[in-house]
């Protein structure tokens, strides 16, 4: 017991290594993470007195917890056998799939990463990039849902700012979670999304398997009660107008849904932009055959040492508006006992509806619709133009700066002018030829509110509910 052994210096130097590791392993490690632990429960706990949706336990789970009960829930495990047994592979390849799925979905919500980098980061960008509007909300309903309901807000598509805005203006109700498609899965920017609380789809999957795993992650984080915020469309509108809207992420929450138990509120919200950033790329998208986005990253940090070296000298000009509107909350369950059969699409189509009925009308949409529809107008022909649209939609939600009709189109005139969009021609305003789309763009994101069109009623809902059950 008391012989003494030799040994080489080396070896002495890596079994203590060893046994460092695994004191770090089984006692630092786990104090640590304790520690920190107890100190995030102790902030969140702090954040959610001020919050009017607190941050749900789920939202909080260890990314590999979630992983976990997500690729061995019942549901998932059903699919990986009829994946195996339909693609003639052995059972653990396809559940090693389901877990690279699962892995690739679930987030990794960070309360420190949102509310104390992506808030600030929201607001700053926000309000240096536009002149940032809440347009129509209904405070007292929004304020009358039901605590414990699940809240979705259900958003148009118009720009890659969306995110950034309306985590900005919902800010004081609760942190977000997002539906993010495969433009975001590059690193960096991955890490960061992730721990913002978003997950990422694949919008064109056709496995059946990807789609389980899916669903299955949308019905969790909806019957935990996490707040979300998805776009029906399924992408950016390269029109500028409002699209017609996909089902799926609707559908998995339809799907399953328990009217005794957790209610589902949605909450249209629309938004409109004096300027899209990616309008010229998005324009330029519909006409590739392939619908493909020109957006190198060269191209995005040229414009963006432009524009700062334009803040450096003082010519820096914000972009315009850009307003939010929110619509009337939307019961799940008042849905569900209102039609028969499957229910997403007269949800869908209502969604729509009221989005499209609460878009935002702002200066320059407003001017490129007039100069569309009626060609060249001097400023004089522009401001009472201006002044009959409010008489004819006075229930639209226009946007005038400094409440001044006349100031209103005298900056839609500007802003249009300053990019070479219009040109003045003597007394009237023309636009530039290879310009017209851009203008169309910005026209088609009020052109619905322009046309006469009878409301979606309860009948054609149930109409819809019925041909989507048959």
């Amino acid at each position: 017991m008391t012989t003494s052994i030799e040994l080489p210096l080396w070896l002495l130097l890596l079994i203590l290594g060893f046994a460092a590791i695994a004191a770090l392993d089984k006692v630092m490690i786990p104090s640590v993470r304790w520690f920190f632990r107890r100190r995030l429960e102790r902030a969140v706990a702090r954040l959610n007195t001020r919050l009017e949706r607190p941050i749900q336990p789920f939202k909080l789970a260890r990314r590999r917890d979630m992983i976990q009960r997500l690729i061995y829930d019942p549901q998932v495990s059903q699919a990986v056998v009829d994946h195996a047994r339909a693609k003639g592979v052995p059972e653990s390849v396809a559940f090693e799939e389901a877990s690279r799925y699962a892995r690739e979905i679930v987030p990794s919500f960070s309360a420190s990463a949102y509310f104390g980098f992506a808030i600030r980061a929201a607001r700053i960008l926000s309000n240096a990039l536009y002149r940032v509007r809440l347009g129509h909300h209904d405070e007292a309903a929004l304020s009358e849902i039901d605590p414990e309901a699940t809240v979705v807000f259900v958003m148009n598509h118009r720009s890659n700012m969306d995110y950034v805005l309306v985590t900005y203006l919902a800010a004081e109700r609760s942190a977000l979670s997002y539906a993010v498609g495969e433009w975001a899965q590059v690193w960096p920017l991955s890490g960061l999304i992730r721990a913002m609380g978003a997950y990422f789809i694949r919008r064109k999957s056709r496995n059946e398997l990807y789609r389980k795993v899916l669903a299955r992650y949308v019905r969790l984080a909806t019957d935990a009660g996490v707040t979300q915020a998805m776009f029906p469309e399924g992408g950016l509108s390269q029109s500028g107008a409002l699209m017609p809207p996909k089902l799926g992420l609707l559908k998995y929450i339809v799907d399953d849904f328990d009217p005794e138990g957790r209610d589902v509120v949605f909450v249209p919200v629309a938004l409109n932009y004096d300027r899209v950033l990616e309008d010229r790329i998005l324009v330029a998208a519909a006409h590739d055959p392939k619908g493909r986005f020109n957006a190198r990253i060269g191209v995005v940090a040229a414009k963006s040492v432009k524009q700062l070296w334009l803040r450096l000298i003082g010519r820096y000009h914000r972009f315009g508006y850009a307003a939010v509107s929110f619509g009337e909350p939307l019961s799940l369950r008042t849905l569900h006992g209102q039609v028969t059969g499957d229910a997403t699409v007269p949800l869908a189509r209502m969604l729509i509806a009221e989005i499209g009925a609460i878009v935002p009308m702002l200066p320059v949409p407003i001017v490129s619709w007039l100069l569309i529809e009626r060609g060249p107008m001097t400023r004089a022909d522009v401001e009472i133009a201006f002044g009959a649209i409010l008489r004819k939609y006075p229930e639209a939600h226009v946007h005038l700066p400094r409440d001044n009709r006349d100031y209103g189109a005298e900056v839609g005139l500007r802003n249009l002018l300053e990019r070479k969009i219009l040109k003045l021609e003597g007394d009237a305003y023309h636009v530039v030829p290879d310009q017209v789309e851009i203008v169309k763009y910005y026209a088609n994101s009020i052109r619905h509110l322009m046309v006469e069109r009878a409301p979606l009623d309860s009948a054609q809902a149930k109409e819809d509910a019925a041909t989507a059950g048959s």
